[in-house]
């Protein structure tokens, strides 16, 4: 295929014979996945297949999974991708489709100023592609030059820094390319936008704008893309509108599961509304105490999108710090929270908390009365002051139907934020939409998690607020099934092995409403050294995952999905929710989700079946 025309005529092929996975799925199959090939592995074998004329749906289905999570990116992204790079004659790596119509811009930026490089924005629309430039500059310390063009062709070089142009153009038509244009960014109307990095010698600046899409906001979803490629094919799709009353459904479901009396936030994923939550409370942190620092509080072991992205905001915020807080593997919550807690008030910091509750993946549930009285409990600064009351953002979508917000909770005198992915619970997998509350105490928090949210263009679309509308109310009723299934799979595990190390919230505590449907997982093993009972045990737990994946390959998936719909899901955090976190911190259990629909018995009996064959009863 050497022109335009071949690539869009196989295109229109593919897309009649797409798998409709590519389109539905939120978590993919992490056994066709290679992570360090992301994208180039799919692209390859998919081109291999346009070239042969194999695109029927089942030969695409075999293809290497593209990203394991849609948040990253997927098959029609990937393919998207590929065909404006051959339209635009870079590398596939080159060009990189965003959800958003801001983040593409706001990563040059990010990447430039942490570079000490100057930023050139030049556009040819009739407003600023920047929304409020104040909090750009003044929060996220981004600065540069941000001039309206007619054409590109009136972009001149400067050789103090990087020139992005920022237009809205056909997709369909190759960009004209100033030679001094370093990146271009084109937006569509309605759909999200792309970016393409013009320098061949662009691996660190690729990754760089990667890794926002990974951590602050979203690739181009699976159906705009699909939108884009039909329109790319000269095919009409109808756009998807916003049912009538479903915004009004999904803030009454988040109300009353978490408690809250406020107006909820909802973006285009969770990790999408926890960089507008962070990034607000930095705000409020600089806005109220200009002079103090402010120490971001965090389990190292959280999930490593979170763990990560909030290392990347300490570092573009001179005045931010991560503290570890330790929750897991022996440590108490509380416990930690009291000793990290007091060393703040003695440099006179600003606390932000950020916490899972359950714990990831440990499962645990703290002490909530406990919890409550340490961080209400007015601390002193060396010079005898009032030290800064902590804000609470607490992590819940392992317990989403836990009224933390609500005036009788034990966080009621605790300025708490809530918020939870919607990918997995709210929609059971369905989207990756993601949502935040305030408890009373913590509204006037609220417009600021907003205005961050709203800048970054990583608002909830009119799709997933629909299927968050269809699946929220039956949320309670699947959270019970599916907590009732786990209990017994658990019991059984317990039955068959006794020596099994199983990490799963209490009784005590599943009857005060925290029932979660995954649990964690370590086989017993014999070693003379803790070293070698590790590796034994790393090796025996990803053996057992093999095992019933193998034997059930309908019931039990490779994938980090919970809250789905049917089946069982099965993972090693270390490898997969932990990829960017410390190796000292990493977890290498087992960790299994149970769905409301799963066959326990069929489940048990291959697991016993597993132990008898490792001798391990």
């Amino acid at each position: 295929m050497n022109t335009n025309t071949d690539i869009l005529k196989s295109i229109k092929t593919l897309l009649n014979n797409l798998p409709q996975d590519w389109l539905k799925l939120t978590t993919h199959r992490l056994d066709i996945y290679n992570e360090s090939k992301a994208k180039t592995e799919f692209l390859d074998e998919l081109k291999k297949r346009l070239s042969s004329g194999l695109v029927n749906s089942d030969e695409l289905e075999k293809l290497p999974t593209a990203y394991d999570y849609i948040r990253l990116g997927h098959q029609l992204s990937s393919l998207l991708e590929w065909v404006l790079a051959e339209i635009n004659g870079v590398d596939d790596e080159q060009v990189i489709a965003f959800a958003s119509k801001t983040m593409p811009i706001l990563a040059i930026l990010r990447h430039n100023a942490l570079n000490n490089k100057a930023t050139y924005i030049y556009y040819d629309g009739e407003e600023s592609p920047l929304l409020d430039e104040s909090r750009l500059k003044n929060i996220y310390g981004y600065q540069y030059q941000l001039t309206q063009v007619k054409d590109s062709d009136e972009i001149p070089q400067h050789n103090d820094g990087r020139i992005i142009y920022v237009t809205q153009q056909p997709f369909s038509e190759k960009l004209t390319k100033n030679p001094y244009i370093d990146q271009t960014v084109n937006i569509h109307p309605a759909l999200g936008s792309i970016i393409i990095i013009h320098q061949s010698d662009s691996t660190q600046l690729v990754s760089a704008v990667q890794h926002v899409r990974r951590r602050e906001t979203i690739a181009m979803s699976p159906a705009n893309c699909y939108q884009i490629l039909q329109e790319l094919v000269g095919n009409k799709v109808p756009v998807t509108t916003l049912n009538h009353e479903a915004k009004n459904t999904v803030t009454k479901c988040i109300q009353d599961n978490t408690g809250s009396s406020s107006m909820p936030l909802v973006a285009s994923s969770g990790l999408s509304i926890q960089y507008a939550i962070l990034m607000g409370l930095v705000e409020n942190a600089r806005t109220a105490h200009p002079d103090k620092p402010i120490k971001i509080i965090l389990p190292p072991n959280c999930y490593g999108g979170t763990n990560d992205q909030s290392r990347r905001v300490a570092d573009l915020i001179p005045q931010a710090e991560i503290v570890d807080l330790l929750v897991d593997g022996g440590a108490d919550l509380v416990n930690s929270l009291e000793t990290v807690l007091a060393s703040v008030a003695k440099v006179d910091g600003v606390p932000i908390v950020l916490a899972e509750i359950p714990t990831n993946p440990r499962v645990e549930v703290p002490d909530m009365t406990a919890l409550s009285e340490t961080l209400s409990l007015q601390r002193q600064t060396p010079n005898g002051g009032d030290a800064v009351q902590p804000v609470f953002m607490v992590d819940q979508t392992f317990c989403p139907n836990v009224q933390l917000l609500h005036s009788d909770s034990e966080l009621n005198t605790v300025k708490t934020i809530s918020f939870a992915s919607g990918s997995k619970f709210p929609s059971g997998g369905r989207c990756i939409a993601g949502y935040c509350a305030a408890n009373q105490v913590a509204r006037d928090l609220m417009p600021l998690i907003a205005a961050h949210l709203k800048l970054s263009d990583n608002q909830a679309d009119a799709k997933q607020l629909n299927t968050l509308a269809e699946t929220m109310p039956s949320m309670p009723e699947r959270i019970v099934k599916a907590y009732q299934n786990t209990r017994e799979f658990v019991r059984q595990i317990q039955a068959i092995l006794p020596k099994a190390k199983i990490f799963y919230v209490t009784d005590e505590m599943a009857q005060r409403g925290f029932k979660p449907s995954v649990f964690s997982l370590d086989l017993p093993v014999e070693a003379e050294t803790k070293e070698e009972r590790q590796e034994r045990q790393k090796a025996l737990n990803k053996k057992l995952i093999e095992f019933m994946i193998k034997k059930h390959p309908k019931d039990c998936k490779n994938c980090v999905s919970y809250g789905q719909l049917k089946g069982s899901y099965w993972t090693i955090p270390a490898t997969s929710t932990q990829g960017t976190t410390k190796e000292e911190d990493k977890d290498y259990v087992v960790r299994v989700s149970i769905s409301p629909e799963t066959d326990v018995a069929l489940l048990t009996a291959s697991f016993k079946v597993f132990c008898q064959e490792h001798d391990l009863i």
